[in-house]
């Protein structure tokens, strides 16, 4: 196997990635959203045990991490044991995407990503939302790319378009978003065509992670599994390439009505 060759520009940290304890204290003082952080395994002590007492009372995910996660991140950076995910933007509510699409007299339209962890992927699903008029993008709290600078940059400028929501638990707001007349769809190979199926309606689309696909439980919650037909040899597409399909087709019919 070739060994990947890395420029110095790829070896700089996130633009979004604080670390060190006091640059993390202060960012949690900020008020900004900070989406994630991560603490050496083994080093929660002193300040460190105070950064994640905060967290902890803020909501945010507090994640165990190795040394060497931790010193490829921060491109050996003095991390002292613990780093932080600012978000590149602010998080929405989902009384925003409804209210965005109340405002143009639509029924609601929704994509979900569940468990999209690189955020390549992440910020291509984003372009799609925007380019297919999607009203938000909702990713769960937990196991998810976040909204930094690489996301950002992925979405084209679409994170600046497309309301996201991150909440805790998927499948309970799907729940919530069936409650709310909203039907959901789970895209996975074993549904009905998407072609056939009836999307002139509010609708909420699952996007799984790279390697899983939708999660048994978000599945099992969404009222239809609806898939792309395929015709090559490959018999699946990436996931940001699904949803390409998938949502601009749902935007035909919603804009045919």
């Amino acid at each position: 196997m070739t060994e990947k060759k890395y420029t110095e520009k790829e070896k700089e940290p996130d633009e979004n990635l604080i670390f060190g304890r006091n640059a993390v204290s202060e960012l949690l003082r900020s008020g900004r959203t900070v989406d994630k952080i991560l603490i050496q395994r083994g080093r929660r002590e002193g300040s460190v045990t105070t950064i994640a007492a905060t967290a902890k009372s803020l909501g945010i995910p507090v994640i165990d991490a190795e040394k060497q996660k931790l010193d490829k991140l921060c491109a050996g950076g003095v991390h002292q044991g613990v780093c932080a995910y600012a978000s590149a933007v602010e998080y929405a509510q989902l009384d925003d995407i409804f209210a965005k699409a109340e405002k143009e007299g639509k029924p609601p339209f929704i994509a979900i990503a569940d468990g999209i962890e690189d955020p390549h992927n992440l910020g291509a699903l984003l372009r799609c939302c925007e380019c297919a008029g999607v009203h938000g993008l909702i990713i769960p709290k937990r196991r998810s790319a976040t909204l930094g600078s690489v996301t950002a940059k992925a979405s084209a400028g679409a994170v600046s378009f497309v309301p996201v929501v991150k909440v805790p638990n998927v499948a309970a707001c799907i729940k919530e978003l069936k409650k709310r007349g909203v039907w959901c769809y789970a895209a996975e190979a074993d549904g009905q065509s998407v072609y056939e199926a009836p999307l002139d309606r509010a609708a909420a689309f699952v996007f799984g992670s790279e390697g899983d696909g939708v999660s048994p439980i978000v599945k099992e919650n969404c009222d239809y599994t609806v898939s792309i037909p395929m015709f090559g040899k490959i018999n699946s597409l990436n996931v940001s390439c699904a949803a390409a399909v998938i949502l601009s087709y749902a935007a035909k019919v919603r804009n045919s009505l």
